[in-house]
């Protein structure tokens, strides 16, 4: 029963939230649906009787049994009238709590960090939250209702069945009781399997986006891949759909039979009842009550315990949400927005970080000093950690040992908000919005993230001015094919709009780029990276690229193999040493001899 009403309260609570008028029209029209059945079944119980005296006096009493199913018509219109309203006072709700419920799991999302987007068994639990749990709280809810309402008319059923045989109230549960421990058993067992195959079914999730987005179609058409992805799609559905079919059958198996028990203990107490008549215990009337509050006793019953295993059920999908919703974040660290050292720049002093579940660490004593106005190029072979190096820098993660500060302040103590607006950075694997070109810019300070002007000065800034004026709608031109009028830009031209992004942060005093101008070709890079130096005269620049001629013009270069720095200098300093810098630089130099 814990089980049952776990999440009950919550699911009230949150449903109060949405919508109070509603959840009291409810609360009213579930006590008059639950009430409404048993009028009707008395008045039924006194047409019959009138009838019955009414013959006996030669009609005439026919203007009394008249009335009473005038009554009786006007208590059915009711009952149909409270139904409807119920119906569609949940379809409002499920709107509005549907919407609700998927806020606060956006809502949670933005408070997560970063580790919990690369971790897998995180992504199941997401997967798990927004395929059920945005309808369950209604459902939990309706069914408590639905709960409520059948035990105020089995209640008065049973007020009234008393009068005839107190066993006649066991009777109307225990039916009720086989199929309800069925449908507990089932429902677990359906629970079990929704939650251990949840990577699966995002498997699914992602074949269907590879096969239908635009991203991914160049490479599936080429390379052919359609057939064996859409047969792999085919192939997890066969599986699950072997699961759901076994479990459907046994439960339907389960339920079938034991609903008989249930028909053989409705048609016993017929039988009992028709006796009773015979020999005189009870009025035709009173028979005809008793089998109306039998049938719909033994059917509110039923719906009680089908409740109970509904809402056991409901819990069991809740515990997913509010798992989700519960899942600990880590409170702000700080709330400087200044150092007491604005000339120091960015220290890194004996650093080390490695990923959650990974075996090696991604950095290892990383000790360096970036002074305002200094540049710094990262270089490295891939996974030596310049990425990670800018993560944390960012505060995206934590390092393990030691310490990154910035003006002579740690990092952990910085206001996050603050720390974020002195940085603008634009990673290799930069987002591409399906929104407006000016968004897409705007994007790099949501401050600021709907000003045009800023727009187009960022995007003078980023090389990306020039071809945005040749756009059918220039800056409100959309961009991408999912959405009517959409425009695709060239892999250059996108990474000058990710360029631009970068500059909507005017007061940013550490600018980085991790390798955003992959496709842009070599000179175009070198007079972006030269633009870019002179533009960021006094801030602190970080450039992470593969192509020795940017990484020349920084002041200092430092080499990175396998998390750990082992050079560092300038180029001509570096070249002269003769070591794996100068081996890269070669071999990249012989290519283009």
């Amino acid at each position: 029963m814990r089980g049952v009403f776990r999440y009950g309260l919550r699911a009230l609570r949150l449903v109060w939230q949405t919508n109070r008028t509603l959840l009291v029209a409810l609360s009213a029209l579930s006590l008059i649906a639950g009430l409404l059945p048993l009028g009707i079944a008395v008045v039924t119980k006194l047409i019959f009787d009138a009838v019955l005296a009414a013959r006996a006096a030669a009609g005439h009493a026919a203007g009394h049994v008249l009335t009473l199913v005038a009554l009786e018509g006007a208590l059915v219109a009711a009952l149909a009238g409270a139904q409807r309203g119920l119906s569609l006072c949940q379809a409002l709700l499920r709107a509005q709590l549907g919407q609700r419920v998927n806020v606060m799991i956006l809502e949670k999302a933005l408070t997560l960090e970063l580790q919990h987007f690369e971790d897998s068994e995180f992504y199941d639990r997401l997967t798990q939250t927004r395929r059920e749990a945005s309808s369950r709280p209604l459902s939990l809810v309706m069914r408590t209702f639905g709960l409520m309402q059948n035990a105020i008319s089995l209640l008065s059923y049973a007020v009234t069945l008393v009068s005839f045989s107190p066993w006649a109230v066991l009777l109307l549960v225990a039916g009720g009781v086989p199929a309800f421990l069925s449908e507990v058993k089932f429902s677990g067992d359906a629970f079990r399997l929704f939650r251990w195959r949840s990577p699966e079914t995002r498997m699914q999730t992602y074949l269907e986006t590879v096969l239908a987005r635009e991203d991914h179609a160049k490479e599936v058409k080429l390379f052919g891949l359609g057939p064996r992805l859409l047969q792999r799609y085919r192939d997890i559905f066969t599986r699950l759909y072997a699961e759901d079919r076994a479990l459907s059958i046994r439960r339907d198996s389960w339920g079938s039979a034991l609903g008989l028990v249930a028909t053989g203990i409705v048609y016993g107490a017929y039988a009992w009842i028709a006796r009773a008549t015979i020999l005189g215990s009870i009025t035709p009337g009173q028979m005809t009550m008793y089998v109306m509050l039998f049938r719909q006793g033994q059917s509110a019953a039923t719906a009680m315990l089908s409740a109970i295993g509904g809402m056991y059920e409901d819990n069991l999908y809740l515990s997913t949400l509010y798992e989700y919703l519960e899942t600990p974040v880590a409170p702000p660290l700080g709330a400087a927005s200044r150092g007491p050292n604005p000339r120091d720049g960015v220290r890194f002093e004996q650093v080390s970080f490695t990923y959650p579940g990974a075996a090696e660490p991604a950095l290892v004593d990383i000790d360096l000093h970036l002074p305002p106005g200094g540049s710094l190029a990262l270089v490295g072979e891939n996974g030596s950690g310049k990425t990670t190096l800018i993560k944390l820098l960012t505060r995206l993660y934590q390092p393990d040992r030691g310490r990154i500060l910035l003006d002579g302040l740690p990092l952990a103590e910085w206001d996050e908000q603050a720390l974020r607006a002195r940085i603008g950075v634009i990673f290799q694997d930069f987002a591409r919005y399906q929104m407006l070109v000016g968004e897409n810019i705007g994007a790099g300070d949501e401050r600021h993230f709907e000003e045009e002007a800023r727009w187009g000065a960022a995007a003078d800034l980023g090389r990306a001015a020039h071809f945005i004026e040749q756009l059918p709608r220039r800056y409100h031109t959309q961009l991408g094919k999912w959405f009517k009028d959409g425009q695709e830009l060239s892999g250059g031209q996108w990474q000058k709009i990710a360029l631009a992004r970068a500059f909507m942060r005017a007061e940013a005093d550490v600018l980085v780029l991790d390798e955003p101008t992959a496709a842009i070709d070599a000179r175009a890079e070198a007079e972006v990276f030269e633009h870019f130096r002179s533009l960021a005269r006094g801030r602190i620049t970080i450039l992470i690229s593969h192509r020795f001629s940017t990484v020349r013009m920084a002041d200092q270069i430092v080499v990175l193999h396998k998390g750990r720095i082992i050079e560092r200098g300038s180029h001509e300093q570096l070249v002269a040493d003769g070591r794996h810098y100068a081996q890269l630089f070669a071999l990249q130099a012989q290519g283009y001899r």
